[in-house]
């Protein structure tokens, strides 16, 4: 029973049903009943939050899985942990197996670190401690003021491979560019298997975005001196220097590094959102002569058309962690299977609460997962 004596209270601070199976399924692990809270939209869209029991001196940990609406489930997370703030809970935790906006943490053009600010408000809001899984990148830690658990769902998944992939000893593991290749490669050693690569023009890299601020555009010098011309026309910035030409880069031909020939292709990630890039990948692996392809990852965002787009590809089966409800994904896909990693976040919890150590939870755990 989730009472007084136990000393902390684990809530829920979604408003939809589906996405409140995994904070049931974490209490039921836990031996509690979840907190009596009411969460509801407004008739404008302005979330309201109604706390039903005394919150007074205790840890409170709010588990938030996040929709298809993100905004609304972030707005969700932080009227409920002020409203725990404002209410003297002792400590709030917030377990967000999907970090929201977590894909937005570099400086693109003239944007913003989305992920940073996300972080800012959170803090703001009263939350001093967050429980997460596989984030997009592992720096984003040091965007908060407080501590970050990021847990891995890589032993479930190659469980699953072990478990649930016959032959998976014929099987080689494949990055689908340049930049999976270090998680690849820690898939590939501990199930001790090939690593093959896909590099080439289909598969555009996040980090050929992330380089900083671009230049604004070329505007045409209509008056200066000869000599004093940039190559693409734009005015110097002081008079007499003139820039180096910059090689665009062009990308070859899409390749596959290593021989996945009569060999089953596991493509390891760590989010499944629009899948084209996953399906363009399936296509070239079965034109050399994978005969059977997986796709595993931690997230099954499966935004827009990614349920039709994967039952019409080449792939025969994408394995996704439950972190994000996809029920209605896997009604519309019967190839999207999902592992369970709710243990994993019922013992990061039972163990913060009672001041034991993480360190169990992160054995034989690679930095690179």
């Amino acid at each position: 029973m989730n009472v007084p004596k136990t000393g902390y209270r684990v809530f829920s601070a979604n408003s939809t049903a589906a996405c409140t199976e995994l904070a049931k399924k974490i209490t039921e692990r836990l031996g509690v009943e979840l907190g009596k809270s009411v969460v509801y939209q407004e008739s404008n869209r302005e979330t309201r939050i109604d706390v039903k029991e005394s919150v007074r001196g205790q840890t409170i940990f709010i588990i938030q899985t996040i929709p298809r609406d993100v905004n609304t489930a972030v707005m969700e997370l932080l009227v409920m942990a002020y409203a725990l703030k404002t209410s003297c809970a002792k400590n709030i935790i917030g377990v967000i197996p999907y970090f929201p906006y977590s894909k937005q943490c570099k400086m693109r053009k003239r944007g913003s670190i989305v992920c940073k600010l996300l972080a800012s408000m959170l803090a703001k809001a009263g939350l001093t401690h967050i429980i997460t899984m596989d984030l997009h990148q592992k720096e984003i830690q040091g965007f908060f003021s407080f501590p970050v658990d990021n847990l891995r769902a890589s032993p479930f998944l190659l469980q699953y491979i072990q478990e649930e992939i016959p032959d998976y000893r014929n099987a080689i593991i494949v990055a689908k560019s340049p930049s999976a290749a270090k998680r690849a490669q820690s898939y590939a050693e501990r199930l001790r298997l090939g690593l093959a690569v896909l590099h080439g023009e289909a598969h555009c890299s996040e980090s050929d975005m992330a380089d900083g601020r671009h230049s604004p555009p070329c505007v045409r010098n209509t008056i200066g001196h000869p000599g004093l011309e940039l190559p693409c026309k734009q005015q110097a910035p002081f008079p007499g220097i003139e820039l180096p030409i910059m090689m665009a880069k062009e990308k070859p031909p899409i390749t596959v590094v290593g021989d996945v020939g009569g060999r089953i292709a596991i493509i390891v990630d760590d989010i499944v959102d629009d899948v084209e890039e996953f399906v363009a990948a399936a296509q070239i692996l079965k034109e050399r002569g994978a005969y059977k392809i997986y796709i595993m990852a931690t997230h099954g965002l499966l935004s827009a058309d990614a349920p039709r787009l994967i039952e019409e590809s080449a792939i025969d089966e994408v394995v996704v962690t439950n972190t994000v409800p996809h029920e209605v994904q896997k009604l519309q896909c019967p190839k999207i299977k999902t592992v369970d990693v709710s243990m994993i976040l019922a013992e990061a919890i039972r163990r913060i609460h009672n001041g034991e150590s993480m360190a169990y939870l992160f054995r034989n755990i690679t930095v690179d997962d």
